[in-house]
């Protein structure tokens, strides 16, 4: 096996450093772009989101999907599957690429229908975006880094919160929280009903 000399390993990492400089800087503009114009992203949860959420559900579930990118970081240790030891690890930023669909998302709204994505009906949104969908062939949701759609993302993203398990059984299961064990015998006490 050929030895790395000095000079060869400095040259690799010069050459290394300036392209993750890149990629850190193009997330953080990423993110701060979400984050300064989040209509759009807003916009899309209410098109693909349980209605049962409610505009202020929608909310928080979009809100804590932005955190979820603003906290992503690229190489990052990932949990090992069941069965493996193996550790994986964090791919690129999908940040650059979401917010470039979401610019992409609202250039065609302005073009096809004269408004901005987040000024149209749900209905008109709810297409718009299952059109983008069903050119990807995607055949299950991804989990949230590898959604290659911001609307993916959000989804996958939100019905791995305890908010979704929740819904999905109508009670207050509170998936991912410690509950002490003299409680685990007990059924989930029922959602409270929502308010109209």
């Amino acid at each position: 096996m050929p030895t790395l000399s000095r000079r060869a390993f400095l040259g690799w990492l010069a050459a290394a450093v300036p392209a993750a400089t890149l990629v850190r800087r193009a997330h953080a503009a990423a993110v701060s772009d979400l984050a300064a114009d989040p209509r759009t992203l807003r916009a899309v949860g209410g098109a693909v989101l349980p209605a049962e959420l409610g505009a202020e559900g929608t909310t928080i579930a979009v809100n804590s999907f932005q955190r979820w990118i603003a906290g992503y970081r690229e190489g990052a240790e990932l949990l090992h599957g069941y069965g493996t030891s193996r550790l994986g690890h964090a791919g690129p930023t999908p940040a650059t690429r979401w917010a470039s669909q979401l610019g992409q998302i609202n250039a065609r709204a302005r073009k096809q229908h004269g408004r901005a994505f987040a000024d149209l009906p749900v209905a008109v949104r709810r297409d718009m975006i299952r059109d983008d969908l069903a050119a990807m062939k995607v055949e299950r949701l991804p989990s949230v880094g590898r959604a290659p759609h911001v609307a993916l993302a959000l989804l996958a993203h939100f019905y791995a919160s305890p908010r979704a398990t929740d819904l999905c059984y109508d009670a207050q299961i509170g998936r991912q929280t410690c509950r002490p064990l003299s409680a685990s015998p007990r059924r989930p006490l029922p959602l409270a009903p929502r308010r109209s």
